[in-house]
């Protein structure tokens, strides 16, 4: 009975998922299980298969071969019914720059097939809580980058998806703004919202409940972030890192 309890509570399983381009293998071999409402920290150097392995769980690319399921649905099989199921930001936020802001929040709620009386009243909630409200008619291309991100978190969580993929999304901006934006993080977590989350910032690697570190496509090591601390005798996530990239043949 509690094996199917716990089955019940991962969002994400992994088996033996790989992916080659040619004789280059991406990603290689990995595995690992991701639960509801968990803050999954998904790290890397640059270069390590972080994007490429997200990519296969988004039903964005096929693996070449393993296995895995998200919110429920095969990788291999259903991935326009895992898009369905995802919100998805990456570090280029994706967002049109000659749209407002509530332009693009109608655009992308409306192709995540939220309807119009609830999309405006989603989007007037959220952008209140945001203290955003009264910049709804301003052209995403004028905002500050900071808020451009925020927007585009919003954006990605509109339709109240069950995961949420977010690639290296404090990429660019001031250690401040990427606070701010984990503090969104942390409120989507506690309404039961599951973050995966890639980034190449090992002090954002704290923020996470669990952590896996990939090195040349392979997962190296994963665990809480106290517990990777005191399994390398590190004082930070960084100097984990360091260590588990030692000898590293690709990345940064």
């Amino acid at each position: 009975m509690k094996t199917n309890d716990n089955k019940q509570q991962l969002i994400i399983q992994v088996q033996n998922l790989t992916k080659q381009f040619g004789a280059f293998t991406a990603v290689d071999h990995i595995s690992f299980d991701v639960k509801r409402g968990e803050i999954f920290g998904f790290l890397g150097a640059n270069g390590a298969g972080k994007t490429t392995a997200m990519r296969m769980l988004c039903g964005l690319s096929y693996p070449t071969s393993g296995s895995g399921s998200v919110a429920g649905f095969d990788v291999v099989k259903e991935g326009e019914k895992i898009k369905r199921h995802i919100g998805y930001m990456s570090q280029r936020f994706s967002l049109y720059d000659d749209l407002t802001v509530q332009e693009n929040m109608e655009l992308f709620g409306g192709i995540y097939g939220v309807k119009s009386s609830e999309l405006r009243h989603r989007a007037t909630s959220m952008l209140t809580r945001l203290d955003f409200l009264s910049e709804k008619d301003t052209l995403v291309g004028s905002l500050p980058l900071g808020w451009k991100q925020k927007l585009a978190f919003v954006v990605a969580t509109i339709h109240r998806p069950e995961i949420v993929f977010l690639d290296e999304p404090t990429g660019g901006v001031d250690p401040i703004t990427r606070r701010q934006f984990w503090e969104m993080i942390y409120e989507a977590s506690s309404e039961g919202t599951t973050i995966f989350v890639t980034t190449h910032y090992m002090d954002e690697a704290e923020y996470c409940n669990r952590i896996s570190m990939m090195v040349d496509g392979k997962i190296k090591a994963l665990d809480t972030p106290g517990n990777l601390k005191k399994k390398y005798a590190a004082a930070s996530m960084d100097e984990v890192f360091r260590t588990l990239a030692r000898g590293a043949q690709r990345g940064d």
